[in-house]
């Protein structure tokens, strides 16, 4: 684990914006870095893996709270909304790890050639030590980083050795769920990804019913079933996050993101945003303004 952090720390250091964010030239693959305890971050993550090298993180989903630290791995196994922070970083001891969105078809291929019969897990968050060659494969990775003409000929052949190890491991069978196209967690997908592109305007039920390939009633149980919330609720999450990030990151103005993210009224906005965010727009645009970048809010998975 020490040489993975070696080159995390060394691709944070060159690569990282102000928010200490690092993206990498494969696609999915980034290396976050924070000197300061954040403030709570809001997200609807997609499935992803976190690999914490250094430092230490609290994420909620729903009641549950799991903390990790380094050597520990957090699975998001589906699109669900978290709050997190990061619990334990310092300018001597930043908090450091490798994020990896995860691929549903490197997974389906893979489990149809693994062979084994899958697990019931149901639980789309979860914390587990990383394991050896999970974090052996994680190493190869950013240090093909660190080749960028060799990039483009290797990285799916490593892409996909991380997704075996991980499906290998003690994370396997909640990943394994990703694979099934006509499994509840699949489908409740394609019905998100309608949500995530047209969030700012109605969505009719009977089209993300249509979207996941189920009844209008058998939806709205597995899309609550999957992601904690109704698809209403999830859609009000997705305007609001992103009315934060407009306001945080753009400079707009509460009004302008209310009416960007498709609020037809800024009183019924501000009302929702402080009910989720515990504070109104224009005081929590205020705060941030007098936060280091890396310790604000700005609801983006960048934080993992």
């Amino acid at each position: 684990m020490t040489a993975l952090l070696d080159a995390i720390r060394r691709y944070a250091q060159a690569h990282a914006d102000a928010d200490g964010f690092a993206r990498s030239p494969i696609p999915g693959l980034a290396v976050i870095r924070a000197t300061m305890p954040s403030g709570l971050i809001h997200d609807i993550s997609r499935p992803l893996v976190c690999l914490v090298v250094q430092g230490s993180k609290e994420v909620t989903m729903g009641t549950r709270t799991f903390s990790f630290a380094a050597g520990d791995s957090l699975l998001i196994a589906a699109d669900v909304p978290t709050v997190s922070r990061i619990t334990r970083a310092s300018i001597a001891a930043p908090y450091f790890s490798l994020v990896l969105e995860l691929d549903p078809g490197i997974i389906a291929d893979l489990a149809d050639q693994m062979g084994r019969a899958p697990a019931n897990d149901d639980a789309p968050v979860r914390v587990e030590p990383t394991e050896a060659d999970v974090a052996d494969a994680a190493l190869r990775l950013m240090r093909l980083l660190d080749r960028p003409s060799a990039v483009p000929v290797l990285r799916a052949q490593l892409m996909r050795e991380m997704h075996y190890w991980l499906l290998a491991g003690k994370h396997g069978a909640a990943i394994r769920r990703l694979g099934w196209p006509e499994g509840h967690v699949q489908r409740i997908a394609r019905a998100v990804a309608v949500l995530r592109s047209e969030f700012a305007r109605p969505v009719p039920v009977q089209r993300l019913a249509d979207a996941a390939g189920m009844s209008p009633s058998s939806f709205h149980q597995h899309f609550r079933t999957v992601t904690s919330l109704s698809p209403l609720q999830f859609q009000k999450r997705l305007r609001l996050i992103e009315a934060r990030r407009l306001m945080f990151s753009e400079g707009m103005t509460a009004s302008g993101a209310a009416f960007a993210v498709g609020y037809q009224s800024v009183p019924q906005f501000t009302r929702e945003y402080g009910r989720m965010f515990g504070t109104s727009p224009v005081r929590d645009t205020k705060a941030a303004k007098g936060k280091a970048p890396e310790a604000r809010t700005d609801g983006g998975t960048r934080i993992l």
